[in-house]
């Protein structure tokens, strides 16, 4: 055995006093910066914890806050929206048992804030005892989720393909139920608003929106003259247009077009065209991707007698996509807080409530900074989440590294 000199030997972390004299009180002028900068955040602070406590009126949310979350969904079917979080609560434990540094941070946080929902005491009638024995639910399934997560008879693909029937069941059968039917009798997607309708335009956005980009980006630069053209005409066209006017388009123009029997539904109309927006948005990131593979990788592929398709789906798009995540998850943030725009075509979604909500009684007017102020805080957890989740993913697979 080597034994390990004194030379050689790796060097002890800096203490915390060691840290700051280094970083923070390495030179006078730096001393001066540290104390000012801790003196004016203390105070900021203390004066937005004493806002939030004890001035700030918050009875526009605690007053109505099934409407922030299902609009008005009918409160008799809530038990449907019920089951489907009971179902994503137990994947997001399942999710964090297997790919746990992705997970975990919005695992533990969806079941605190849970809990905390549960035994809060809120004055209004809306949160029943039902409700709360619902919520002290949810933190039980995650745990479980996170236990069954960790069982080794289960991979990631099975998790994929759980979470795949759920984004299907939901939006489509639970939720909207069906004619004539006595359990899951149909409800109008007029009656849906709030956190339900951002949370289904920005994952089903993200979720259709990211394969039409894939197979654009592939297409412009495919040596098939249509396919080519095809796919820089969609690109350009998109991309010059704002998302409202794409919008406007779908929701009303479409809407024209079609005759009154066969006419689609207005969440759906909203759907396809951020569907359409992203697309081509996320073909123009990939492509960037594609662009940076050298062309040597190809040419070796092809020496060795592989096909285009595999080629490209096993050598080029792999590298591409990892290399452009950053891009791609900051344009997925730019659509989930670009669903607000829906609100312009009649679709109450998170901001739409929070507009109807301040009309609902003559002293909520003035209470305008602490809705929103509450619905930057939901947008701003959900976008640093998926910030976060990036992140992990970017050192998991070396991004900037190798």
């Amino acid at each position: 055995m080597t034994a390990i000199t004194k030379e050689s030997a790796p060097p002890k972390p800096p203490t915390p006093l060691e840290w700051m004299r280094k970083n923070l009180f390495s030179s006078w002028i730096n001393g001066v910066l540290t104390i000012v900068g801790v003196t004016m955040v203390y105070f900021a602070l203390v004066n937005l914890a004493t806002w939030v406590i004890k001035t700030a009126d918050w009875s526009p949310i605690t007053s109505a806050p099934l409407l922030f979350l299902v609009g008005q969904y009918p409160r008799q079917e809530l038990w449907r929206v019920g089951l489907s979080t009971l179902m994503i609560t137990f994947l997001v434990g399942m999710s964090w048992g297997m790919w746990k540094h992705y997970i975990r941070p919005f695992a533990i946080f969806l079941a605190i804030l849970m809990f905390i929902l549960a035994i809060v005491p809120l004055e209004t009638p809306t949160i029943t005892i039902p409700i709360r024995v619902f919520m002290l639910i949810n933190p039980i399934l995650i745990y479980l989720g996170y236990r069954l997560g960790k069982a080794r008879f289960l991979r990631g693909s099975h998790a994929a393909a759980l979470w795949l029937v759920a984004l299907l069941l939901i939006p489509m059968v639970i939720l909207p139920g069906f004619a004539n039917s006595r359990i899951l009798p149909k409800e109008p997607t007029s009656l849906w608003g709030g956190l339900l309708i951002t949370l289904l335009l920005s994952v089903g956005g993200i979720v259709l929106s990211f394969p039409f980009g894939v197979l654009l980006a592939l297409g412009r630069r495919s040596s098939l003259p249509v396919v080519k053209l095809f796919s820089i005409f969609f690109i350009e066209v998109v991309r010059g247009v704002p998302l409202v006017t794409i919008l406007f388009m779908f929701s009303v123009i479409l809407a024209l077009f079609l005759p009154s029997e066969s006419r689609i539904d207005r969440v759906i109309r909203a759907l396809m065209g951020i569907v359409f927006f992203s697309a081509a948005y996320t073909a123009e990131n990939v492509r960037g991707g594609l662009q940076a593979i050298p062309p040597g990788q190809v040419e070796a592929a092809k020496a060795l007698g592989l096909k285009n398709l595999h080629i490209t789906s096993m050598i080029v798009l792999p590298q591409a996509l990892r290399l452009v995540i950053p891009t791609i998850v900051g344009q997925f943030i730019s659509l989930f807080k670009d669903t607000t725009l829906v609100y312009i075509v009649g679709i109450n979604d998170l901001l739409g409530i929070a507009n109807a909500v301040l009309k609902l009684k003559p002293e909520f007017v003035r209470l305008q900074m602490e809705v929103y102020l509450f619905i930057t805080l939901i947008f701003w957890v959900f976008s640093y989440f998926m910030s976060h989740a990036s992140l992990q993913l970017e050192k998991a697979l070396g991004v900037g590294e190798r």
